[in-house]
């Protein structure tokens, strides 16, 4: 395709870099379910459509078809050529807000995205502007237009596509684009004004890099040597060192550093993590602690019967896309029999496994009372103290934590089952509360109840359900 030719009055002259808008859309028929986005490339200066870009990405969410659409278009405008400034426009306010550096990039499912869409063109080459959706039409079409062949089992061809006819984007009724500010109704960019706005871009970037290098390494931390998703030192994510442009932004500017509490802004569909415990052992009536220490023992009668009936329930409800289980026999057989029920595979999550609790595997509380007293109570005291032999509760969590961000990023926007046990389900209640550790005896967690927890772009999670028991009555 041949590179954008000079208009005439174009503020940029003859061998100057130039200027290109991209602008970009993405959509999801369900949110999640079937996915599309959309791109086109125009020259700044006439308003010329220099290349579109469309895709059916199968079943996602919007924030992720948003993402995709936007790398989508940085991509054709680096093809175009490389030197060129881009001013992206879409009308996505999560995309616009975290790539601009105003929000920070708190999903792991979304930091791969926004760094991948970094990378195409260095940060001072690019700036965000958010548009009225009515304004993205031509974007809006090409990705109406990729999941409309992904529905017909085809592949969107530029050769077929109306989108440009259809939405009226013709070069000589589009404005000149070439002097937009970088956000409606802001006054004119002075190049101080300019340069933090490209230091706060960088300083994102670098932000997301950190997070998922820390979440990268989280992984490794709790996965054996045989995961192949561990890193070796050759693959560490190099990490910038902090400077100026890394200071939090001023009061009233940008995301806060936490997540914001109450009702904010609508982002999108969460990430919704359904918890099972799994069904009765011989040893659940007994209340003698099971682990995952040495005793293993498989589902009893009623815990089979229980293992059906959640399978059941979750079922007729028919919103379960995934099922993740503990590598314990206990968990495997209730996953299974769920997953069957569903006609899905089972993943098995080794963090997701229940405490080492040492010596006193099989053991009742009074009698772990009578032989461990002083060890016992400072079990009780303190999460960092561990049963005799066996695993702390700030062990427990920080592996479990581990593992559920691996699992929101592996799955984004859908709804999993994690089929587990008491105390991984209650670190997850507990974080997603931010209640302390001790708030873990303070829960009641019958054999094969549901909970469920879900996550949102901006880092929040909200505690749907608990100890739900009703689909065993």
């Amino acid at each position: 395709m041949p590179g954008p030719q000079q208009a005439p009055g174009s503020p940029e002259s003859p061998g100057s870099r130039p200027t290109f808008v991209v602008e970009a859309d993405g959509g999801s028929r369900g949110n999640p379910g079937p996915a599309g986005y959309g791109a086109v490339v125009r020259d700044a200066g006439t308003g010329r459509t220099l290349s579109e870009a469309a895709e059916y990405i199968g079943t996602a969410t919007n924030n992720v078809a948003e993402y995709r659409g936007l790398i989508a278009g940085l991509r054709a405008a680096h093809a175009l050529d490389p030197q060129a400034l881009v001013r992206v426009r879409m009308d996505s306010k999560l995309v616009v807000e975290q790539m601009s550096g105003r929000w920070k990039i708190k999903h792991p499912a979304m930091r791969p995205l926004a760094l991948e869409a970094a990378s195409v063109f260095p940060p001072e080459s690019v700036t965000y502007q958010w548009i009225p959706r009515e304004e993205n039409s031509h974007a809006d079409r090409l990705a109406n237009e990729a999941m409309d062949a992904g529905r017909r089992g085809e592949t969107w061809r530029p050769a077929d596509s109306t989108a440009e006819l259809d939405t009226g984007a013709h070069a000589d009724t589009l404005p000149n684009l070439s002097g937009l500010p970088a956000d409606p109704g802001a006054p004119a960019a002075t190049p101080e004004s300019s340069a933090e706005a490209r230091a706060a871009a960088r300083a994102a970037v670098r932000q997301a890099v950190r997070e998922t290098h820390r979440t990268s390494a989280a992984a490794v931390r709790g996965a054996g040597t045989d995961d192949p998703t561990a890193l070796t030192a050759a693959d560490e994510l190099p990490v910038e060192p902090a400077g100026p442009a890394d200071r939090a932004a001023p009061a009233g500017q940008g995301e806060p550093s936490t997540p914001q509490v109450g009702w904010g802004a609508d982002m999108g569909t969460p990430t919704t993590l359904v918890l099972l415990r799994h069904g009765e052992t011989p040893l659940t009536p007994l209340k003698r602690f099971s682990g995952s220490g040495g005793t293993d023992p498989e589902l009893s009668a009623t815990g089979l019967r229980q293992a059906e009936a959640a399978a059941s329930a979750l079922a007729a409800r028919g919103t379960v896309q995934h099922v993740v289980s503990s590598p314990l026999v206990r968990c495997r057989r209730t996953a299974r029999a769920v997953a069957d029920r569903l006609g899905l595979g089972v993943e098995v999550e080794h963090d997701l496994r229940e405490a080492d609790f040492g010596a006193w595997e099989g053991l009742t509380f009074a009698e772990v009372r009578e032989r461990y007293p002083e060890d016992l109570d400072a079990w009780l005291a303190s999460p960092e103290a561990a049963p005799t032999g066996g695993e702390s509760f700030a062990s427990v969590i920080r592996r479990v934590e581990a593992a559920r961000d691996r699992i929101l990023a592996r799955h984004a926007g859908r709804t999993v089952l994690l089929v587990t046990h008491v105390t991984p389900v209650k670190v997850l209640a507990c974080t997603a509360l931010g209640a302390p550790p001790e708030a873990l005896f303070r829960m009641e967690l019958s054999a094969a109840s549901l909970s469920a927890v879900a996550y949102y772009a901006d880092g929040n999670a909200s505690l749907r359900l608990l100890n739900d028991t009703g689909h065993l009555r």
